[in-house]
């Protein structure tokens, strides 16, 4: 296999190939990915990209916005999505730090951007959510082949930024063979072949959407239905002439709110996928006992894409996300000691393989503090092994949220809301959601005098932070409780407010 990415897709596709089909039912063959993919990497060179150059992408899902993922795999740049909910302030960060040397947005976003991109040298052209915009126009006269720019399995394909729990957000470098090994382990521990049709409703700013559906997908020349987002009627609709699905936990927990879930409608569907945030127990159970299927549970993350699955054939068991996968090798060890623990023994995990990132960048660093000196990554996630071999997520070391499937530092969000008149201190925690997985949760105390009310935190933060980190919930304190070096016990905060997104008279108990 190609150590290029694309040559890697290129390779295992029949052009005549069905490839996407869109919700208005627009189709596209896999020799139309090859030819428009090709004239957008014409398009990047013709804007000045050069290997290695990243290229900022913040646009609405479309067939478009995908090739222009694989174009700057093919013209040897850097691919750098960006959350659509990000901010211009959120933006201004991101593209000071990567110094792309082109950033595509939705034409109404252009104007907002280009200020900040100038300042750091960077040139704006626009692809909207109909594949139109100027970057559309400047390919439409290009070459419809193109000599994929030579790339060695270590040179990043992509930057995906990661929330950490502290300082401002890292990015994940990502390099081809960290890409197309993981895609082709998954591929083959999932059974995807050029038969398969995959619903697929995620976003592609993600690891989940871009990277495990996409070139799962593209690896095994397979089909998909290309949504905008998740729709529960839609997905249902589809699901007769479909055979797999991915999605986070807030699809099945909608899924099963439906009496059109049964048996007869999942009849070709093979494969049911969750991951970016825990599945509940219950909600797997309930799926299995509406359709036969059991969800497969896996877990990965920015920085390694997936380390483990639950198996394709075997017990899937409910709350745990199965065994490391090929290739991949997974310990549990002290968080202090760096020692490993028993099965059965809660503590750090750390994954090796590769699918592990090359680092975060511009942050020698905090990446040498990350690796152990065997090479084990220190994922921050807390977990344990069971005496089968099952590996079960248990918490995070730090206190990252992860609601409907994005990370969110509490960091970022208390220092907007501290910077609030008449805000003394705040407090930002996850709390179990029924549909969100967690729910991004502010305690605060206010000033002595202050009249601050929960609608008026809600309101200060609508353009300060993307919609996914704004608070669900503002709930007002006296006092935050501290241990006795004075550091807020968020555990506790959490223990207090673990109702508080349950329906009336139900408990997490």
């Amino acid at each position: 296999m190609s150590n290029h990415l694309f040559d890697a897709i290129r390779a295992g596709i029949k052009p005549e190939a069905p490839f996407i089909e869109t919700a208005s039912g627009a189709t596209w063959s896999y020799a139309d990915m090859l030819q428009l993919s090709a004239k957008l990497a014409h398009a990047l060179v013709k804007r000045g990209v050069e290997p290695g150059d990243r290229v900022a992408v913040q646009v609405e899902k479309s067939p478009e916005a995908l090739m222009l993922y694989l174009a700057c795999v093919r013209a040897g740049a850097i691919y750098l999505p960006l959350n659509t909910a990000y901010t211009l302030a959120e933006l201004e960060y991101f593209i000071g730090d990567a110094e792309p040397r082109l950033v595509v947005c939705t034409p109404k976003a252009k104007d907002g951007l280009e200020p900040i991109a100038a300042a750091k040298g960077a040139v704006v052209e626009t692809l909207d959510e109909k594949g139109g915009g100027s970057l559309m126009a400047l390919a439409a006269n290009e070459a419809d082949d193109f000599d994929n720019i030579e790339r060695g399995p270590d040179d990043l394909a992509a930057i995906l930024y990661t929330s950490g729990t502290t300082g401002r957000s890292k990015g994940a470098m990502l390099s081809h063979d960290n890409l197309l090994s993981n895609a082709a382990t998954l591929r083959d521990y999932w059974r995807f072949t050029s038969d398969d049709r995959l619903i697929h409703a995620l976003p592609i700013f993600h690891t989940h959407g871009l990277f495990v559906a996409s070139n799962v997908i593209m690896l095994s020349g397979a089909s998909m239905y290309f949504l905008p987002k998740f729709d529960g009627d839609q997905a249902l609709s589809l699901m007769p002439k479909a055979t797999a699905m991915m999605g986070v936990p807030t699809f099945y927990v909608r899924l099963i709110q439906s009496p059109e879930l049964t048996p007869e409608r999942t009849a070709s569907m093979r494969l049911f996928i969750s991951g970016s945030a825990p599945l509940l127990a219950e909600t797997h159970r309930q799926f299995e006992a509406m359709t036969g299927h059991r969800i497969l549970e896996r877990y990965g993350m920015t920085e390694t894409n997936m380390n483990t699955s639950n198996p394709y054939d075997g017990e899937r068991v409910a709350g745990t996300v199965g065994f490391p996968l090929p290739g991949v090798s997974l310990r549990v060890t002290d968080p202090e000691s760096g020692k490993p623990v028993a099965d059965g023994e809660t503590g750090m995990i750390e994954v090796k393989g590769p699918n592990v990132f090359q680092g975060y960048w511009r942050m020698p660093e905090k990446t040498a503090s990350e690796f152990r000196a065997d090479g084990f990554f220190i994922t921050g996630d807390l977990g344990m092994v069971d005496e089968r071999g099952y590996v079960h997520i248990v918490g995070r070391g730090k206190d990252l949220v992860i609601s409907g499937g994005y990370n969110i530092y509490p960091k970022e969000v208390e220092t907007e809301i501290d910077q609030l008149p008449g805000v003394f201190e705040s407090a930002v925690i996850g709390v179990a959601h029924p549909d969100f997985g967690e729910g991004v949760t502010a305690v605060v105390v206010r000033k002595p005098g202050a009249t601050l009310e929960e609608k008026d935190v809600l309101a200060a933060l609508q353009d300060r932070l993307a919609r996914y980190k704004q608070p669900k919930r503002v709930i007002f304190v006296d006092d935050l409780p501290r241990n006795t070096m004075g550091k807020v016990q968020k555990n506790i905060l959490r223990q207090t407010y673990a109702d508080l997104y349950q329906p009336q008279g139900a408990t997490t108990a």
